[in-house]
């Protein structure tokens, strides 16, 4: 194959390695220049080469030293991303035989991407296949979603709906479920908002795209987001035309001195955040740092984008109120039924400042489904919601019990990070033992984990501390499967060189 843009590391042609058989060193990959980090662009180039028959099943690809050579990036890059591609078996990595696209694999597809933790839209076709002991972060107990309460509701909405409900709905969603979110959030979440406030959305990523797209409209060219965090959101800010502008985050939360700092510089007035529970480190946003956010936000004319993300689920006291109470008139408040019930129901909401909810509404998409959001009001003001975030509740915090007991007799001295909370825990290996590397030795043992650093929002070397993480997700764990799993992921530990 000929090569490509030889000088760029948008689509050079990697370097023959000889004559040897079955090797792919020459396939051209484009990690074109969007706004993603790199290690993200090659896991969609190498996916795109191989479901569209450039790249044949049993082909080796290049060591990744060959190929961070080649594209021009840093060897951590590559690793990275045969990492993730490996761990969701899309290649597959054995010791002398380098990394290899599997015999098994399907081309003429056109490719999607799936990250650990999460699956694709709607558009891109089914999720790939999670493995068989699945410590992934981001899913919740799918043996646990309450089918038969979900129905009821359902059932009883569509019976008990007057004809004028059946009409076009309306674009900020049914007054009745927002009515029964305002008060189960002014309870629950200590928010202060009225159903006047709340708009009905397909999920919290569709929230954050109609917000993004309103501070584009308004002028805002850059969104600060936590490094690291959890990737949708940020990129879905970014496909609306705003900047993801990286701040780091410490035990505390966001580092609100780094981020004042950052804003200054960048002219950045507004920031997404996660402060009951950040992904993937597990801080909870300080007191003072929630003041700090708010004072900043106030004096700058700017906008705090808050994701509720798994904040129902806390075990080590009370859930902690949302920052949104603090200053309604400057937090978005984002939640959604993705991480208590599943991300099936595509239903979620945003709670928005005065002046933000006719920019924010979508008026030329379809909103949800009107029987789904009068069977959301109903599985709320029934308490069927409560009943089940109580027993959610307390299946995780049992299961993070086992899973943390677990890991202390397989990996003697294995330090846990981060509040007691949510559906993951962050693992600091032993010394010297680099995550990457025991992410693709545990999908050899058919487990699903992720590195710390796949969460990074810069594709710049990881930061000390970062490159010997776990997120270790329990989620959608069976409770059956916790100790053979952790078993597992110590035995990838042990066979990982130090």
């Amino acid at each position: 194959m000929a090569p490509d843009q030889t000088n760029s590391s948008r689509g050079r042609a990697l370097p023959a390695p000889g004559p040897t058989a079955a090797l792919a060193w020459e396939t051209v990959l484009d990690l074109g220049a969007g706004p993603g980090p790199l290690h993200r662009r090659l896991e969609d180039a190498v996916r795109e080469a191989v479901l569209a028959g450039r790249v044949p099943p049993g082909a080796a690809l290049p060591p990744s030293r060959v190929l961070a050579d080649t594209l021009g990036v840093s060897r951590w890059v590559v690793t990275e991303a045969y990492g993730q591609l490996v761990a969701e078996g899309f290649l597959e990595s054995r010791t002398g035989s380098g990394t290899r696209v599997p015999l098994t694999a399907r081309t003429g597809a056109r490719a999607t991407r799936t990250r650990t933790g999460a699956t694709p839209s709607g558009r891109g076709g089914p999720p790939a296949p999670r493995a068989r002991y699945d410590l992934g972060p981001g899913v919740p107990d799918l043996r646990h979603v309450p089918r038969a309460a979900w129905v009821r509701a359902l059932r009883e909405a569509l019976a008990e709906a007057p004809d004028a409900d059946l009409a076009a709905p309306d674009p900020t969603g049914h007054p009745a479920t927002r009515a029964a979110l305002a008060d189960y959030l002014a309870r629950a979440r200590h928010v202060r908002a009225g159903g006047s406030d709340v708009v009905v959305t397909h999920g919290a990523d569709d929230a954050m795209r109609r917000v993004a797209a309103a501070l584009h409209r308004a002028g805002h060219r850059a969104l600060l987001v936590e490094d690291p965090s959890w990737p949708r959101l940020r990129e879905t800010a970014a496909a609306a035309g705003l900047t993801p502008v990286p701040v780091p985050v410490d035990g505390d939360g966001i580092d609100v001195d780094a981020l004042l700092a950052t804003a200054g510089r960048t002219g950045a007035r507004a920031v997404l955040v996660t402060p009951a529970h950040q992904f993937p480190t597990g801080a909870a946003l300080s007191p003072a740092r929630r003041e700090a956010l708010v004072r900043w936000a106030r004096d700058v004319d700017g906008l705090v984008v808050e994701d509720d993300y798994d904040a129902e689920f806390r075990y080590d006291r009370r859930p902690v109120a949302a920052m949104q109470g603090l200053a309604p008139d400057r937090v978005v408040l984002l939640g959604s039924l993705s991480k208590t019930l599943s991300p099936a129901f595509g239903l979620g909401w945003a709670v928005l400042p005065p002046g933000w909810r006719d920019t924010v509404v979508d008026r030329g998409g379809a909103g949800p489904s009107t029987l789904d959001q009068l069977a959301l009001a109903r599985f709320v003001t029934s308490g069927a919601y409560e009943r089940h975030l109580r027993a959610a509740r307390g299946r995780f915090r049992r299961r993070r019990e086992v899973l943390v007991e677990a890991l202390e007799s397989e990996l003697p001295g294995t330090v846990v990070t981060g509040i007691a909370a949510g559906m993951h825990a962050v693992v600091a290996l032993p010394p010297g033992v680099a995550a990457t590397d025991v992410v693709r030795e545990a999908a050899l043992r058919e487990v699903n984990v992720a590195a710390i650093e796949r969460y990074r929002a810069t594709a710049a070397p990881a930061r000390e501390g970062e490159r010997d993480r776990l997120v270790v997700g329990y989620g959608n764990l069976a409770d059956a499967r916790v100790e053979e799993a952790v078993a597992r992921l110590a035995a990838a530990v042990r066979s990982t060189p130090h």
